[in-house]
């Protein structure tokens, strides 16, 4: 389900934010899904427990999981409304091209440069 780069130059905590929040967007995770505990995760990640949690810590604050105390953590229905924003700052993003007369291949290249410097 997760897998962590010890080689690679993105933190681990980072790698393992990114990796729930696009299970979460694409749904491989459901909404009400119950995520294993931190410490549960961190054991079979082989990741210290504070990584685990600042991981999670990034997702509550972007409002894909919640935690409900010691009933655990696990996806809200945000993740939805994460997709449903993309797609209204996309349609702005299209009328300002339109607008301004670039076309869509130049588009295109200005939103993978945007995506690249995340």
């Amino acid at each position: 389900m997760i897998a962590i780069d010890a080689d690679s130059p993105v933190p681990p905590f980072e790698q393992l934010r990114a990796q729930l929040a696009r299970q979460i967007q694409d749904r491989t995770l459901a909404v009400g899904t119950r995520l294993p505990t931190i410490r549960q995760l961190a054991a079979e990640l082989g990741l210290a427990v504070n990584t685990v949690a600042r991981a999670y810590r990034e997702l509550e604050e972007a409002g894909l999981i919640e935690t409900r105390g010691r009933a655990g953590s696990f996806v809200t229905a945000a993740g939805g409304q994460g997709r449903e924003q993309a797609r209204r700052a996309a349609a702005e993003y299209a009328a300002v091209i339109a607008s301004t007369g670039i076309d869509r291949d130049e588009a295109i290249r200005i939103i993978e440069a945007a995506l690249a410097n995340q």
